[in-house]
């Protein structure tokens, strides 16, 4: 586990070089790499989403990437198309970008649900579809999405069927004023992204996600889980909890956590630093919370403070 953690720290620091002063939304990354997830990040433009996936990539020497998201992108245009061939007279099949190891889908709700719905398989299943025919996708695979909170124009939100996949959703937040002024001192003298070199091999990608996977959970963990997943499907305010996927997931981001602390167990503070980033998309609010000014994190809170672990 010694080694674990010290190859997570390595890459954590490897990010922080030039996402400055993000060190928790930098683990919520590294956190769904290493549950072999899919991560969300929302937030407004020019926070450093794009150049937070790009360091991801280079440090892992993954190949990546990068659709943007329009209302006239199609399915193929991501998945790919069959052509068929005069010479052959056969089809061919011609990937898409989605044929990558790390895949940035910038504005994801910016595309039609026609087109957000090609992503499905691939989120759940590793491999794309096309005309009866499986193909699968590199390993390892990662989605990536950002979309913006304030643009609503011209968007279609994500279902919850799709939301649900996602192991994680994060933002990133303006910075501080002396983090702000760290970013303006190093862009003077360098481009970010030279900072960023392979730090960890792939196979040592590979070992560090199935060690996480063998860090252990006891029953009583399992049940604090549970319980608290459950109250969000018993709670007044909301109108759809999470599901048992939302279990699964707190779980596997609780392993990681406490990977990246350095332990082979699971604590229930793990689970609560979890929580949030893993649980609060899965949920959908009554219309009067809104009104009452509750929101997604903070009935997570709540509902955290209201359940107690019990040994």
């Amino acid at each position: 586990m010694e080694v674990l953690s010290r190859l997570m720290d390595k890459l954590v620091a490897n990010i922080g070089k030039v996402i400055i002063g993000k060190e928790e939304v930098i683990r919520h990354v590294v956190i769904t790499f290493l549950c072999q997830g899919h991560i969300l990040i929302e937030d407004v433009p020019g926070m450093g989403k794009t150049m937070m996936v790009r360091s991801l990539a280079r440090s892992l020497g993954c190949s990546f990437s990068r659709i943007q998201f329009t209302p006239d992108l199609m399915p193929s245009d991501v998945t790919g198309v069959n052509i068929f061939n005069q010479k052959t007279g056969e089809f061919n099949f011609y990937p898409g970008p989605i044929f990558t190891q790390m895949l940035l889908a910038d504005e994801i709700n910016r595309a039609t649900p026609k087109t957000q719905a090609s992503l499905l398989e691939s989120m759940e299943e590793r491999q794309v579809t096309m005309d009866g025919v499986s193909h699968e996708l590199p390993r390892p695979f990662m989605l990536l999405a950002t979309q913006n909170p304030l643009e609503y124009a011209g968007t279609f939100p994500l279902p919850e069927a799709q939301l649900d996949r996602f192991l994680i959703k994060t933002k990133l937040g303006y910075p501080s004023y002396e983090y702000e002024l760290e970013i303006l001192k190093r862009l003077v003298q360098y481009s970010s992204l030279e900072e960023i070199d392979q730090v960890i091999a792939i196979e040592e990608v590979f070992l560090m996600q199935q060690k996480v996977k063998e860090v252990y959970a006891d029953e009583a963990i399992l049940d604090y889980i549970v319980r608290l997943v459950g109250a969000t499907r018993s709670h007044p305010e909301v109108l759809l909890g999470a599901s048992p996927r939302g279990s699964i997931s707190l779980l596997k981001t609780a392993k990681a956590w406490a990977a990246l602390e350095g332990r082979d167990f699971v604590l229930p503070d793990d689970v609560k630093a979890m929580a949030i980033p893993t649980l609060a998309h899965r949920i959908m609010l009554r219309r009067d919370a809104f009104v009452k000014k509750i929101d997604h994190e903070s009935l997570i809170r709540e509902v955290m403070d209201t359940t107690p672990f019990k040994q």
